[in-house]
């Protein structure tokens, strides 16, 4: 961390130091505006370190700052579109936190470990209730959960947040998600004794200066572009002769329905794809469809003549999902098929393949999808998609394209959404009186509700 110019406490720049070999150039060039309070957006590839980046100041501050009374204690908001992803960073702050934790201790410096809550909808009524009477440091949350505790007595705890991260925030900016967190944003801003700062982090967008119009609202953001293009491995492969044959008739009609036999691409997809499992250690495999995803495991599993493979998506109960994803990420599962479920950046450990059914529904999609493969610093990921039909091949073959060269669809928010407008009024409203100036400077402050633009600068 020597070339970085931040003043890092000495136990978190040892620990660092021992944990990686050197800072990636998101760090590098992330670490010195969160430093210095800029509200900050990062774009970097997957595996680029981004999350950590936007985590090691906040801990920095929290372990060897004074300790604050105990309803001014949430100081830090991550707010991450999957309940999943928000588990995974739960889990992954745990190392760094003993890490620096036991250097302190080594160092005889005075410190304290953060304290982490984590609230989507999954959480239990006890675990809600625990963080009223006992608020924790650092709070994990996702956008319709951060709504539901602005328009309730939780509020009261969230008065001393002083940052604001937001993940995979490509996610969220083109779609009225989006939107009801961009207000939500601005509602906790004026609860707070000063607006959080905020952090927004991406592998996928552009153009940049919309996603930072979304993350500021019209504020100066710094935007930290480290001018990175994922790695990737990824080709097209077509698993029959000829694919112009498919869905042509292989015999007569037969059987009460008088259906014809016609040829499908499966009997050669499902063969190829247990070929590519069994010949690799942990592999991903996407469709765009809950119900592709529970049949591609079936068939792979009945061709397999054991559980190889299982689906993932989000109607599965959590308790099931959490089995799912640990058995993958410890190695005890070589396959699981998905739907976009899986796409965001979950650690989903040592996955060296990444296969595609049918193109992505987008560019952006595809990158987020191939780059769960080899999802670490500067690993190339190994991807190949699969067309379903004839005119699928143009489709897959374009995107494989795009994806090669980095060319990302454009992201646009949605403007002026009165229905999630209306939903955010009447929760203000119920919760506190205002003066209809009032009320409309604070929902004008949101970036999907104020047309004019924001000032953005480059770092």
């Amino acid at each position: 961390m020597e070339e970085v110019d931040v003043q890092f406490h000495p136990a978190v720049r040892e620990w660092f130091r021992r944990a990686f070999r050197e800072p990636t150039r998101a760090q590098q060039l992330g670490w010195p505006p969160i430093a210095r309070g800029d509200w900050t957006l990062i774009f970097a590839p997957t595996g680029s370190g981004k999350t950590l980046t936007a985590f090691l100041w906040c801990l920095d501050r929290l372990m060897f700052a004074p300790a604050p009374p105990k309803e001014r204690r949430c100081r830090v908001v991550y707010i991450s579109p999957l309940k999943a992803l928000a588990v995974d960073v739960e889990r992954n702050l745990r190392a760094p936190l003993a890490g620096i934790a036991n250097l302190a201790a080594e160092r005889g410096d005075a410190f304290s470990t953060p304290s982490i809550a984590i609230r989507t909808g999954d959480t239990p009524s006890a675990e809600r209730t625990r963080f009223l009477r006992e608020p924790t440091d650092i709070l994990i949350t996702t956008p319709e959960s951060i709504y539901l505790m602005l328009t309730s007595n939780v509020r009261e705890m969230l008065r001393a947040v002083d940052t604001i991260i937001i993940d995979e925030i490509h996610a969220l900016v083109p779609n009225k998600r989006g939107a009801h967190l961009a207000i939500s944003l601005e509602r906790l801003s004026r609860i707070c004794e000063r607006p959080p700062q905020r952090i927004g982090l991406s592998a996928t967008q552009r153009p940049l200066e919309e996603v930072a119009r979304f993350l500021g609202g019209g504020r100066e953001i710094t935007i930290v572009d480290t001018g990175e293009k994922k790695r990737l491995s990824l080709r097209v492969e077509v698993p029959v002769e000829e694919m112009a044959k498919l869905g042509e008739a292989t015999g007569p009609p037969s059987g009460d329905a008088a259906r014809d036999s016609r040829s499908s691409i499966w009997p050669a997809i499902h063969p190829r794809l247990l070929e590519l499992i069994r010949a690799h250690r942990s592999t991903l495999i996407f469709v765009n469809s809950r119900r592709l995803a529970e049949r591609m495991a079936a068939a792979l599993n009945e061709l397999a003549g054991e559980t190889l493979v299982q689906a993932h998506h989000g109607s599965i109960a959590r308790a099931q999902r959490m089995e799912i994803e640990d058995n993958l990420k410890s190695g005890r599962l070589p396959a699981l098929v998905a739907t976009s479920s899986l796409e965001l950046g979950i650690d989903m450990g040592a996955i060296d393949l990444v296969i595609q059914i049918e193109a992505p529904p987008s560019i952006a999609s595809g990158m987020q999808r191939i780059g769960r493969a080899s999802h670490q610093v500067g690993a190339e990921s190994e991807g190949i998609i699969f067309p379903k039909f004839r005119s699928d091949l143009i489709a897959c073959a374009a995107v494989t394209e795009a994806m090669h060269s980095g060319a990302i669809e454009p992201t646009r928010m949605p403007r002026n959404p009165l229905d999630v407008l209306a939903q955010q009024l009447v929760a203000m409203i119920s919760m506190d009186d205002w003066l209809a100036d009032e009320l409309f400077a604070a929902v004008r402050a949101a970036s999907v509700i104020r047309s004019s633009s924001s000032s953005s600068v480059y770092a």
